[in-house]
C-alpha cells in the first residue's frame, strides 16, 4: 500500500490504546499498547503504509474516547482494513456483528460464520485480528465461559466485558 498512515496513543481506563489509521481513515491496527511498532507488525504486508507519522486520529480517536466513556456502539461503523484468506476475512466481518454485552463462545462464533465445525479457524481469526476493539475479539469466550486468551492481557479483556455489561447507554 502506498501513503502515510497516522498513529496516536490515547489513555483509557483499560490502559494505553494505540491505533494506526490509513490515509482513507481506515483502521489498519489497534489495541491496548503504547507501542506503534507492535501494531505495525500485525498489518498485512499488502496494507503496510509507506510511511507513518504521529498525529490526530480524527473520527477514529473520537470513537475510542466515546467507547471508553460508555457509547458502546460508536465503534460499530468505524472502517477497518485487514487482509487474510477468505474465511478469516469473513470471520472478522461476522465478529463485528456480535453486540456489546452479548459475548459468544468460540463454538457460537464458528456457527455465526456459517461453519460450525470451524472452531479452530474462528479462534485463529481472533488471534490474528489486528484491529482490536473495532473487530471485537474480546467478545469471544471459551465454551465454559472463561475468558480464554487475549493479545492485550486478560485484565484488559475482563475490563472490556465488564464495561460492556453495564448499561452505560441509558441517558
Amino acid at each position: 500500500m502506498t501513503g502515510t498512515a497516522v498513529w496516536a496513543t490515547r489513555e483509557t481506563p483499560a490502559g494505553p490504546f494505540t491505533a494506526v489509521v490509513d490515509a482513507d481513515g481506515y483502521v489498519l491496527a489497534s489495541g491496548w499498547t503504547a507501542s506503534v511498532d507492535e501494531l505495525l507488525a500485525l498489518v498485512h504486508p499488502a496494507l503496510a503504509p509507506s510511511g507513518i507519522t504521529g498525529g490526530d486520529l480524527g473520527t477514529v480517536g473520537d470513537a475510542v474516547d466515546r467507547y471508553h466513556d460508555g457509547d458502546l456502539s460508536v465503534i460499530d461503523d468505524v472502517p477497518v482494513r485487514q487482509r487474510s484468506g477468505p474465511y478469516r476475512e469473513h470471520a472478522w466481518d461476522v465478529l463485528r456483528t456480535v453486540p456489546a454485552g452479548a459475548p459468544v463462545t468460540y463454538t457460537g462464533y464458528a456457527e455465526k460464520t456459517g461453519r460450525p465445525a470451524a472452531v479452530r479457524a474462528a479462534a485463529g481469526a481472533c488471534a490474528h485480528n489486528a484491529a482490536a476493539l473495532f473487530v471485537p475479539c474480546h467478545r469471544v469466550l471459551r465454551s465454559d465461559g472463561t475468558l480464554g486468551g487475549f493479545r492485550y492481557g486478560l485484565a484488559v479483556k475482563r475490563w472490556l466485558l465488564e464495561h460492556e455489561s453495564a448499561d452505560l447507554r441509558l441517558t
